[in-house]
């Protein structure tokens, strides 16, 4: 009997470690999947927020937004820089940087909203 409780006990053992390893790999596919969905030259527009806030990219990189909120947004450089039409939902805007330096921007609607991209040579 004594042996039977071990083997149920060292079974559930194994069990635990089986499922909290399938959880563990789950949790890191996703994780993984999240952040392989987003390239390093897209900018989110999400929850009222630019995402990533600042973007480094190499000179003559085309930027690309995408507003992903129910309500409409801009993409506007501080100064000069992107000067985006009002972008609906699903609305992309993409803006090519030719020269290096630091590019503020915000939304005119939302003027909290803002971003900033880092251009390198």
């Amino acid at each position: 009997m004594k042996h039977y409780r071990r083997f149920l006990v060292a079974s559930g053992i194994i069990g635990i470690m089986v499922l909290g390893a399938g959880c563990s790999s789950n949790q890191q596919t996703n994780a993984n999947t999240a952040v392989n969905t987003i390239a390093s030259n897209e900018v989110q527009i999400q929850g009222m927020t630019f995402m990533p806030s600042t973007l480094t990219v190499t000179q003559g990189t085309t930027v690309t937004w995408t507003n992903n909120d129910s309500v409409n947004h801009t993409v506007t450089g501080d100064n000069g820089g992107p000067a985006s039409d009002t972008l609906i939902h699903g609305a992309t805007y993409s803006y090519t940087y030719a020269t290096a330096g630091t590019f503020t921007y915000h939304c005119t609607i939302h003027p909290t909203m803002i971003g900033k991209v880092i251009v390198t040579q």
